[in-house]
């Protein structure tokens, strides 16, 4: 037998960051994947470098490893991190042995075989033809339709290394999509930094539109949803896409950092409280609407008065998920320059905004007792070995929580496949359900 070599990959970060890892493993084919790095011959970190708290993940995730790996072994630094900090890092780690950006994810088996850093000047965007290899998941994939942002927001750096909009075709995005059908796969998230904006470099008017359009066309996609709305570049036309859609969820994930409208002038957000108070309540009077957002605390400028405005704000509004993220002074943005407020104040902050995250988030899981919702079952829960792990349709992957289904009324189980359930009751923040039928 041959002795396969093995790689043990880590992805830091977001989703788009996973796609990238992915495409990483399709050109890696060769290699016996492990979650053992003391035995990987290959071990591969895809970096964040968005904030603070990201960039000190990615270097002791790195250090760690490297760390316990066995001699001879290949350390690989790639992804955003690197892409920012390229010379600091080359000149700081000499414990990597190859570094690479935000471009050569698909010359991943080029780099190890040669041992040769590199930094390509394009940000690279996975298309139908990469080869990617899916993770996590048998019937649920990530697309990523453009990479890059237009957007000038004051506290953001992902332009600065990122660049500019760059959309997919909307032919390469529906092909991947039919590739990974004919592979058993059925639910699909649409995914970059602004997916609002996606086409506008094409001279698209509607890309997200035509989009929709597109993946409803293709037969065997029974889920979609599309991820990361932007205030300025959600349209009510769009809006309308998703509610009417037989396929999308009427799911609504658009970051809106902050509400009042001196600290969203800071910010560069393009809209104001009104505006982007007209988006939300149109998106809320759809019907089985689901609403997330994201809130940033303690963005320079934000004053008591604009913060408790924004608390009394999430209060009333009631998202289904929404979380905070501490502001983090990233030099590269205009906000580096201003006037800072303290970290203990950004930190309460933020902790009283996680408290009024917990109450939105309870408060939506006890309207859904009594409902029947449309669920995959994803495999034992981890809870208990008799309690089964479920997900509604209209709750994106890994963030929004899980349903346990503690009756199955005696129906054949069959890991991601669909079923009609009832929910039946909410103990403490965990939402039970019996299964009605297959779907």
């Amino acid at each position: 037998m041959l002795n396969t070599k093995k790689l043990h990959l880590v992805s830091l970060g977001c989703t788009k960051n996973l796609v990238d890892s992915e495409v990483m493993l399709g050109r890696l084919k060769e290699y016996e994947i492990t979650d053992d790095n003391t035995i990987a011959d290959v071990i591969i970190v895809n970096t964040c470098g968005f904030i603070d708290a990201a960039k000190e993940e990615s270097i002791n995730t790195v250090l760690n490893l490297h760390d316990d790996r066995k001699e001879n072994s290949i350390l690989v630094m790639s992804g955003c991190l690197t892409e920012r900090y390229r010379e600091e890092l080359q000149a700081d780690m000499p414990e990597i042995d190859i570094f690479t950006g935000v471009g050569d994810y698909e010359k991943i088996d080029e780099l190890i075989a040669s041992k040769q850093s590199t930094f390509s000047p394009e940000v690279y965007l996975a298309t139908e033809t990469s080869g990617r290899v899916i993770t996590g998941s048998n019937y649920h994939a990530y697309i990523k339709i453009a990479e890059g942002c237009n957007q000038s927001c004051s506290f953001c750096a992902i332009p600065s290394f990122k660049g500019k909009l760059h959309s997919r075709s909307l032919s390469s995005i529906v092909k991947e999509v039919e590739m990974l059908v004919q592979d058993g796969f059925y639910d699909f998230s649409f995914i970059s930094q602004d997916s609002s904006s996606y086409g506008r470099d094409m001279k698209m008017s509607d890309g997200l539109i035509e989009l929709i359009k597109g993946t409803e066309a293709i037969e065997g996609v029974k889920s979609a949803r599309i991820l990361y709305l932007y205030p300025s570049t959600t349209t009510f036309a769009l809006i309308d896409a998703i509610s009417d859609s037989t396929v999308f969820q009427t799911y609504y994930d658009m970051p809106i950092q902050h509400i009042e409208d001196s600290v969203l002038k800071t910010m560069k957000r393009g809209f104001g409280e009104k505006k982007t108070i007209e988006l939300l309540e149109y998106m809320k009077s759809k019907p089985n609407a689901f609403l997330r957002t994201s809130l940033i605390a303690g963005h320079p400028g934000e004053s008591e008065e604009s913060f408790e405005k924004l608390c009394d704000f999430m209060k009333d509004f009631k998202f289904d998920r929404f979380n905070t993220f501490h502001y983090s002074n990233e030099e590269t943005t205009s906000a580096y320059v201003l006037e800072q407020i303290s970290q203990d104040i950004i930190n309460e902050r933020a902790d009283i905004l996680g408290a009024i995250a917990e109450e939105n988030t309870q408060e939506s899981l006890e309207n859904m007792v009594g409902k029947t919702v449309t669920l995959v079952i994803d495999g034992e829960s981890d809870e208990h070995e008799y309690l089964l792990s479920a997900r509604p349709l209209n709750w994106a992957v890994d963030i929004d929580g899980e349903i346990l289904i503690n009756d199955t009324s005696d129906l054949p189980i069959e890991y991601a496949k669909l079923y009609e359930a009832k929910i039946t009751e909410l103990v403490g923040t965990q939402l039970l359900a019996t299964l009605q039928s297959v779907r």
